[in-house]
């Protein structure tokens, strides 16, 4: 698939497909996808996709990504638009420094 498909799907498809489910609703406090685009004065972007996801706590973490509606409707979508064998996960805190107005 191409770039520009890949970023379609993901936006118009899986993103909307993950936030129907109600456990998003109930435990997911941001989700964000990015696409990187090409600019200059920058690398050439080495990922086609970063996504995060802000939970309260790894226990509603584990509860969103072990649910029911998670394991048979959203991520039984996921090999349709990215390889799902090479992503990069991370665990991470955030701490934000300055939040626009």
């Amino acid at each position: 698939m191409s770039l520009e498909e890949f970023v379609d799907y993901h936006k118009n498809q899986h993103a909307p497909l993950f936030c129907s489910i109600p456990e998003t609703e109930l435990y997911v406090r941001k989700y964000v996808v990015n696409h990187p685009i090409v600019a200059e004065g920058f690398p050439k972007p080495l990922y086609d996709a970063v996504v995060e996801i802000s939970f309260d706590s790894f226990e509603d973490f584990n509860t969103f990504f072990n649910s029911e509606n998670y394991l048979t409707k959203v991520h039984p979508d996921e090999p349709n638009f990215f390889d799902t064998a090479n992503y990069v996960a991370m665990a991470t805190h955030e701490t934000i420094i300055k939040a626009g107005a």
